[in-house]
């Protein structure tokens, strides 16, 4: 599978649960993350979005929960970007564990931008030049 991006992680002692393995809410965290320095990697910036009045918003989560990580596992986190309908931005998002390249997490994040003063989805001229054309 061809990614757009990827970002190196290591498992800190305090993200993981009583059992020993990475809590099911941080997986969202690493996820969120790598999304983040993408879009800044690509020259956008959702300060300066909002700014300009477009909010940049999750829609939907699927997470397949694998294998689980435990502290000290260094991870990669893996994306790349499609679309989905005319108005709708995704990120298909996998992690493998970098130790013996299982996959631990995949994840589909469905985003969409909205007009601050209608409240209306829009596709900001940027994000196609990201995403591609619907």
């Amino acid at each position: 599978m061809d990614y757009n991006f990827e970002l190196n992680f290591k498992v800190r002692d305090y993200e993981c649960d009583l059992q020993g393995i990475v809590n099911n809410s941080v997986y969202q965290n690493y996820l969120e993350h790598t999304r983040h320095e993408f879009i800044n990697s690509v020259g956008l910036n959702f300060a300066n979005l909002y700014k300009n009045g477009i909010n940049a918003v999750v829609v939907r989560i699927e997470i397949d929960y694998k294998l689980a990580l435990r502290s000290g596992d260094e991870f990669v986190c893996k994306l790349r970007t499609g679309r989905e309908g005319s108005l709708k931005f995704v990120f298909h998002q996998d992690i493998f564990r970098s130790s013996d390249n299982k996959q631990i997490i995949k994840a589909k994040v469905i985003a969409a931008c909205i007009d601050a003063k209608s409240g209306r989805p829009i596709v900001p001229e940027e994000f196609i030049e990201v995403f591609g054309k619907a």
